[in-house]
């Protein structure tokens, strides 16, 4: 355990690992777009299946023209907290892919593909000061159109970052919840040799 965290881990792992958490007061400073772009760069040298790369990142950073719009395809409960972010960027992933001849196959792992471009976003945030906060509660089927999603794609998370705020900010039932969360004990979530719940 660090003095800036008070989370610690079983066994020893990368110290930016535990900085990175997921926080909702957000100051409302502008995010340069030289970070942002560093942040989504992070995100496009994630692994992927077949090297597809089946990602797609649509921003806004805030004062600019679509940032309204953004907010606005959220879902209540993460307007009242992620309209104070620096940025909002959605993540598109692709369902299919095109084989050597042209054919359209599906992509069984595009959901788990994406997530590992957000992982490195979010690592990248932290590492230049930013906290990046995934959120899964926007309108699904409004933000498809709305971002011009074609159909073989999916919309997986819209992502807030920004700098940490005050917590002040939140409404009241968010304020105690301003602290990087642990996690489940390692024998929990990983077994040996088969699933055990």
């Amino acid at each position: 355990m660090t003095a800036a965290s008070p989370r610690s881990t079983e066994h020893k792992i990368d110290p930016d690992m535990l900085a990175r958490w997921s926080p909702r007061a957000f100051s409302t400073e502008i995010m340069p777009e030289a970070d942002l772009l560093t942040v989504l760069e992070a995100g496009r040298w994630a692994p992927s299946a077949f090297n597809a790369q089946p990602w797609h990142f649509i921003y806004a950073r805030r004062d600019s023209a679509a940032w309204d719009g953004f907010v606005d395809l959220l879902n209540p409960f993460n307007q009242a907290w992620a309209r104070h972010a620096s940025a909002l960027v959605f993540i598109a992933s692709n369902l299919t892919r095109a084989d050597s001849k042209g054919q359209r196959l599906p992509v069984r792992s595009h959901a788990f593909d994406a997530g590992a471009a957000w992982s490195l976003m979010a690592l990248q945030a932290t590492k230049l000061g930013w906290h990046a906060h995934a959120m899964a509660g926007f309108d699904h089927d409004r933000a498809m159109a709305a971002l011009g999603v074609p159909e073989d794609w999916r919309l997986e998370v819209a992502v807030a970052i920004g700098r940490r705020g005050d917590a002040t900010s939140l409404p009241e039932g968010l304020r105690e919840r301003e602290v990087p969360s642990a996690r489940k004990p390692l024998a929990e979530i990983a077994t040996e040799g088969r699933f055990i719940a």
